[in-house]
């Protein structure tokens, strides 16, 4: 659906007033919480930082920049577009990768987890989606529309089952240290809706 300037414009605010806050202070404490130890941080799919910047201000331990392959005309961490293929960072150039609500936006997730695991020298921290429970397809896509079509993020809904994710970690060379699928994005009775089961944090390790 094309969306003129005014109507992303309202798309975003309606947004922000009624989700992203609250989805920006969950995320944050559980990819604090999912981050082991301190150290240099990379957020692939930064979009204006506002989640690493919220994770820093949990963990002061952590320093966070960030890569995306849309520049948002400002942004609360170090931000750098890249070509949504290869990180321009040396091998093992940060201790942990972030990469929230991102992989179900590519059409090779596995690639780009293959990428993160490169230049993290101790794993990679992922938030996503899971296909998994009645109308998951159609609840995921409008939670994408809503979240993302203001500001013109590719959606191609590439939502993944649980198996299916098994098999992107394990093509990408990495496995589940840590898993929480219970993240309380939403307040009652919105989370009946919008939460049951249908998002994941996992901590993923290099495959032995």
């Amino acid at each position: 659906m094309a969306l003129g300037t005014q109507a992303k414009l309202l798309l975003n605010r309606v947004h922000g007033r009624a989700v992203f806050g609250r989805r920006v202070r969950v995320l944050a404490g559980h990819l604090a919480t999912a981050i082991p130890t301190g150290g240099a941080v990379l957020d692939l799919g930064a979009g204006d930082g506002s989640i690493a910047r919220a994770i820093m201000a949990l963990r002061p331990d952590l320093a966070f920049e960030g890569v995306d392959v849309m520049l948002r005309p400002a942004t609360q961490i170090p931000v750098s577009v890249y070509d949504g293929v290869t990180l321009p960072f040396a091998d093992g150039a940060f201790d942990y990768v972030t990469i929230v609500d991102v992989l179900h936006h590519t059409d090779d997730p596995a690639a780009v987890l293959a990428e993160a695991r490169r230049v993290a020298r101790h794993g990679v921290i992922v938030k996503d989606h899971r296909l998994e429970g009645v109308l998951a397809g159609a609840t995921l896509r409008f939670m994408d529309w809503v979240g993302n079509r203001g500001h013109d993020v590719v959606l191609p809904y590439n939502y993944l089952s649980d198996r299916q994710w098994d098999g992107v970690f394990t093509t990408a060379g990495l496995v589940r240290a840590t898993a929480n699928q219970r993240l309380a994005i939403y307040p009652f009775p919105f989370s009946l809706l919008f939460d049951r089961g249908l998002h994941f944090v996992a901590r993923l390790v290099p495959a032995a």
